[in-house]
């Protein structure tokens, strides 16, 4: 077990969108996590207005275990909405973030910290993503765009495995409410001169509940936000 000097506190955090059936799961590996390495931890649950009933197992879990929050929209507001407040809600010194989905192990973090102390963020990139050939492409396609826009070094721009220090949050705007705000966060941190760095981590199949914000008006409407966003961030000093 690799245990980095940063790792003082540790903030986990994941958004959940009609998540009933790996909500419970999420939030027993993130217990799991901040347990095995002894830190004070905290697990936020960012409820973006399930209608499934995932808010009161979190909230059951919660009464359980003092260090699991949740954190609830009463509307669903978008993914994007979701990490940025996840993000704002983190309180440890290291914070960490992934998706609701079971399509990570938790117990890979270890491969983040074995960097953060050399760098400010630490994002994973699938081995071998574990979708259908649609969304496989897609990605690639997704991730050479952002490459080449905003010069992101990195493998897998969307990938919701990611670990950072909490000083490198520290007054980060955000806009995005949907599925930009992985290359929205790098972008900005670049921009901001932070050190960014990256590690191959396994990803598993979705084994229940359904993928959302995969529709083609969102999509659509994500490269147009994509495009708004280069020209702001160009413009900025």
């Amino acid at each position: 077990m690799h245990k980095p000097r940063s790792l003082t506190s540790l903030s986990l955090f994941f958004p959940c969108y009609n998540e009933k059936e790996n909500v419970g799961t999420m939030i027993e590996q993130a217990i799991e996590v901040g347990e095995t390495y002894g830190v004070d931890y905290e697990v936020i649950v960012v409820d973006d207005g399930s209608r499934d009933g995932s808010a009161e197992i979190v909230k059951k879990w919660s009464e359980k275990n003092a260090r699991v929050r949740l954190v609830a929209h009463e509307r669903n507001m978008g993914y994007g909405a979701a990490l940025r407040t996840g993000l704002a809600a983190a309180e440890k010194d290291l914070v960490f973030l992934t998706d609701g989905d079971n399509q990570f192990r938790l117990a890979d973090i270890e491969k983040l910290f074995s960097k953060i102390d050399g760098c400010d963020v630490v994002t994973g990139y699938r081995i071998q993503r574990r979708d259908d050939a649609r969304r496989v492409i897609q990605g690639r396609l997704w991730t050479s765009l952002n490459r080449t826009l905003f010069g992101l070094k990195v493998r897998d721009v969307d990938c919701a495995f990611k670990l950072f220090r909490k000083k490198a949050l520290k007054d980060l705007r955000l806009e995005s409410n949907q599925l930009l705000i992985h290359a929205e966060i790098l972008a900005r941190l670049q921009r901001k001169g932070f050190r960014i760095e990256e590690i191959g981590v396994t990803h598993y199949a979705r084994t229940a509940g359904k993928p959302s914000a995969t529709g083609l008006s969102r999509i659509l409407k994500t490269f147009f936000e994509l495009f708004r966003l280069w020209g702001r961030i160009r413009s900025e000093k």
